[in-house]
């Protein structure tokens, strides 16, 4: 039982954290203030080949796995959550997809660019109506026969999708009806698939990026289908199995968010050490204050214990364990961890903490979104309770 980072790894960590620090965090307080997509920024993580990090070499990848991924996630969500959320969603819900259910000739037409990081994809799973229930999904394909082959129509909506609306999107991944099954009961159930939607394909809409309470840097827009027509060979995956495709992509992705977050809380850590030596109060710094110094401790306790957490739960993946429930117990406890950590920094920052210029106030506005995207807090403990045996 090893919880030491090996070479690489270590190295990685270095590696990010530096560029983090360095690149990200000097630019990170303009781009949320003018909700502006980091694209400079971006295309340096590109260049460094973070996006490829989990992804074999063959399709222009750095060959090695999802805790390098999320390694790097936690080092950029210390002074940037949108600039994190903007490469999990790439790699985890955009590239990850077409890698694990692609067949060969979608993933060679797809995968190197997404690599790459030359561009991004969306995965369009979350509706008005069908949010936890990710089932209850409206959106629907048909498949129509015409001179030039088979087409799928597709007629829907989908929300808050991230990385749909960039100048390097290149795809949509969607989840829609495309009919029903008979199960070996008897009844019957409606059959969800996943389908690849490139951008810019006629009757697809990019609507108005939202304005958003924090991850102002973050790309996210509801997106409209209408009479969306795409070749049969966009079909991704086995039809029917889109619902459990996705399913997988979220476990694995949830151990990633709970990196990211992890990271969060360990920023807000290292803020509040750094001004609790600085700041003046009656005559001493303010980190002298047993008050303070106990906040601080307990913020440190939540992050170890997040960090472990999903430490174990990408351990068991890697190794081919089930790992289900530890990444729910980790996105549990990830979440909640930078939740309060953001607010106790806010707390020791005092006035200052609620101008937004300073990295715990952006921390404060962006990590409550950690207890809700990619599963709620209440999902994962539905989960986690169903596992006991609840």
């Amino acid at each position: 039982m090893n919880f030491e980072l090996n070479e690489e790894h270590q190295d990685l960590v270095d590696t990010v954290r530096a560029f983090a620090d360095e690149v990200v965090a000097p630019v990170s307080a303009q781009h949320d203030e003018e909700h502006s997509f980091p694209y400079g920024v971006i295309e340096q993580m590109a260049e460094m080949g973070l996006f490829g990090l989990p992804f074999p070499e063959e399709y222009g990848g750095m060959g090695g796995d999802h805790l390098a991924l999320c390694l790097a996630l936690e080092q950029l969500a210390r002074v940037d959550q949108s600039v994190a959320i903007t490469l999990e969603a790439g790699v985890s819900l955009g590239a990850m997809p077409i890698y694990r259910f692609g067949t060969e000739q979608q993933r060679e037409q797809w995968l190197p660019d997404l690599v790459a990081g030359r561009a991004l994809a969306g995965f369009g799973l979350t509706e008005a109506g069908a949010g936890s229930d990710a089932a209850g999904i409206r959106t629907a394909a048909v498949l129509e026969a015409s001179e030039d082959g088979s087409h799928w129509i597709i007629n829907g909506s989908k929300e808050f999708i991230t990385n749909s609306g960039t100048d390097i999107t290149s795809l949509v991944t969607v989840t829609a009806v495309t009919g029903t099954s008979t199960g070996a009961d008897g009844q019957s159930s409606r059959e969800i698939s996943t389908i690849v939607v490139p951008a810019g394909t006629p009757g697809f809409t990019v609507e108005k990026a939202y304005n958003k309470v924090g991850w102002n840097a973050s790309d996210t827009h509801p997106l409209t289908f209408a009479g969306a027509r795409v070749p049969e060979g966009n079909l991704l995956g086995e039809r029917g199995r889109g619902y459990a495709n996705f399913l997988q992509v979220l476990d694995e992705g949830r151990i990633a968010i709970a990196a990211l977050a992890t990271g969060v809380a360990q920023g807000c850590v290292e803020q509040s050490i750094r001004y609790a030596h600085e700041r003046q109060a009656f005559g001493r710094n303010i980190g002298s204050n047993q008050g303070i110094q106990f906040k601080i401790a307990r913020m440190q306790a939540r992050t170890h214990t997040a960090r472990l957490a999903y430490y174990d739960a990408a351990s068991r993946m890697l190794a081919g364990r089930p790992f289900k429930t530890q990444a729910s117990i980790a996105k549990l406890v990830a979440g909640e961890a930078a939740m309060d950590n953001a607010r106790d920094a806010t707390q020791i920052f005092g006035g200052y903490g609620f101008m937004n210029e300073f990295v715990v106030s952006r921390h404060y506005r962006d990590s409550k979104i950690l207890e809700i995207g990619e599963g709620t807090t209440e999902v994962q403990l539905m989960l986690i309770a169903r596992e006991l045996g609840l």
